[in-house]
């Protein structure tokens, strides 16, 4: 089961509330140091270089996501990175093992971005998008971002606003992906196997 959605949308609270395993894509994003990330036009504090712009795909591993959602389809296994965002930056890997679960959930923010990787690597999916309202999903992430000390206030205020006004377009691009929009309910049901 593939779970797209925009930042806050609850996506991460879904999968916690089921029990299922999970593969959570943001783990895949690159070490803020890393060259090839994509930059922003902004910076955090004065004489500083141009911000990470962490909502562009480039600043994200799309080969290993899909290489290790193949691994875990064919052999139950795969080993993933352990992603800290406050630090930017991956902290060691870990594995998820099925275990005879005849599910799992991959999901995060670029998850429609590897629903065609996927179906070409021949895994059968469910491709859901969580499909909330704007204003309760910017609400809910800023919450979220200022408790876990994600990022510094002005950039979490203005990565906020930015994602507001891009959802959008993330939304249909995760449609144009093959992801269907779901409400959190009928998520829930569909993870559940209900």
């Amino acid at each position: 089961m593939l779970l797209a959605g925009p930042s806050g949308s609850g996506k991460s609270r879904l999968v916690s509330a089921v029990g299922c395993p999970r593969v959570n894509l943001d783990d895949f994003y690159r070490d803020e140091d890393d060259p090839a990330n994509p930059r922003t036009t902004t910076t955090v504090g004065a004489g500083e270089e141009p911000a990470v712009d962490w909502d562009d795909v480039g600043s994200w591993d799309f080969v290993a996501a899909v290489a290790a959602l193949v691994d875990l389809c064919t052999t139950g296994r795969a080993e993933v990175p352990v992603y800290d965002i406050s630090a930017s930056r991956r902290t060691g890997t870990r594995t998820v093992d099925l275990g005879g679960a005849s599910t799992f959930v991959a999901e995060g923010l670029f998850a429609p971005e590897v629903v065609p990787g996927c179906r070409a690597a021949g895994i059968a999916m469910d491709a859901l998008y969580l499909d909330r309202p704007r204003v309760q999903t910017l609400l809910f992430r800023f919450v979220r971002d200022v408790s876990e000390h994600r990022k510094p206030l002005p950039v979490l205020l203005r990565r906020g606003v930015a994602l507001f006004r891009a959802e959008p377009a993330l939304r249909r691009r995760a449609l144009a992906s093959g992801c269907r929009p779901v409400g959190m309910a009928e998520a829930l049901r569909v993870v559940r196997g209900v």
